[in-house]
């Protein structure tokens, strides 16, 4: 093995073993006899195995973990990331996780095999257990838009959600609106919950008392915009603007409407956010907050990577800042 570097997969082929059995080993797990344990520590010993990317000489492959592809949200934050990492020199690996926690035994022995040097996380749940093992592994995670309590020990890359809700529901006050629905995301995502809290500060700053009746928690998806719109826009005094927790899930509101006769802005004013290209594609195009998807992915690819390469502390929290892009899609409200 001399004159290249030791990969686990040698480790395991002078062995004898599987490779997840050397990296049980790496990583202080259980499932190995005393005796193979002994026999793979003293082979990682004897032919100088050294962990990739925490010896200075740079990252090469970073885990990107996901919930989903089939969005514009998405397809935006993988461009970002993707790009960031090319500019870097490493590579990414991506992992859907249909919205299951991250970091099981089979994904953390995965990590090990191919010598990934640090961890992107959006928008996913991370296992205790699993934490507990990248830790073990000194190997650097980044959060965007983590899901559940803020973790304060992780770095996290995330826009300014609360301010995003806030400045929606400020603009179309500022037009007269005065029932104003708003359709959150998935409400674990503390995202979701900022934007909210942002609309009901938005609503006391304006002397607007807070009608629960007039929310409804979302899933982000066209069908649920289409769904939780229609719950909305029937109840008996309905809301002649809708904010919405992302820009397909707006859509969704603009078909509910649509099933209802209603016409978009003169009957319903509505707000997206994040600002994907559906939103020029509608019509009319929709207003929507600008969340810097792409930057974000950036930021939080090149927080990994520098980790890795350099063991630099990381900043605790980054922001970057959100915008209102007024559009065709919100109006005065309709004089009765």
């Amino acid at each position: 093995m001399s004159g290249r570097t030791v990969t686990i997969a040698d480790i395991a082929h002078a062995a004898g073993v599987s490779v997840p059995t050397v990296s049980k080993v790496l990583n202080g797990r259980r499932g190995v006899s005393a005796a193979t344990r002994r026999h793979i520590e003293q082979l990682l010993v004897e032919h100088g195995y050294e962990r990739r990317g925490r010896t200075g000489q740079g990252a090469g492959l970073v885990d990107l973990v996901i919930s989903d592809l089939d969005t514009q949200w998405a397809t935006a934050l993988l461009r970002g990331a993707q790009a960031e990492a090319a500019r870097l020199g490493a590579d990414l690996v991506i992992t859907t996780t249909h919205g299951s926690p991250v970091g099981t035994p089979d994904w953390l022995d995965h990590l090990a095999e191919r010598g990934s040097d640090g961890v992107v996380l959006i928008v996913s749940e991370l296992l205790p257990a699993g934490r507990e093992e990248l830790a073990r592994l000194r190997m650097p995670v980044v959060l965007v838009d983590p899901v559940g309590s803020s973790d304060q020990a992780l770095p996290t890359v995330a826009a300014t959600d609360w301010a995003g809700g806030r400045d929606a529901t400020d603009h179309l006050i500022r037009l007269g609106h005065r029932r104003i629905g708003f359709i959150t995301g998935p409400i674990e995502q503390i995202c979701h919950r900022d934007r909210l809290d942002g609309y009901r500060a938005a609503l006391r700053r304006a002397g607007i008392e807070f009608d629960p009746e007039l929310v409804r928690h979302g899933d982000s998806l066209v069908s649920g915009g289409r769904t939780r719109g229609a719950e909305l826009l029937g109840i008996a005094q309905r809301p002649t603007a809708i904010i919405s927790g992302s820009d397909e899930q707006a859509y969704g509101v603009y078909q509910a409407a649509r099933d209802r006769g209603l016409r978009i802005p003169e009957d319903l004013s509505v707000v997206g956010f994040d600002d994907v290209e559906l939103c020029q594609w509608v019509s009319p195009q929709l207003t929507t907050v600008r969340q810097p998807l792409a930057e974000m992915a950036r930021e939080a690819t090149r927080m990994v990577i520098e980790l890795a390469r350099d063991g630099a502390r990381a900043t605790p929290r980054v922001e970057l800042a959100t915008t209102v892009i007024e559009r065709e899609s919100t109006a005065p409200p309709a004089r009765s």
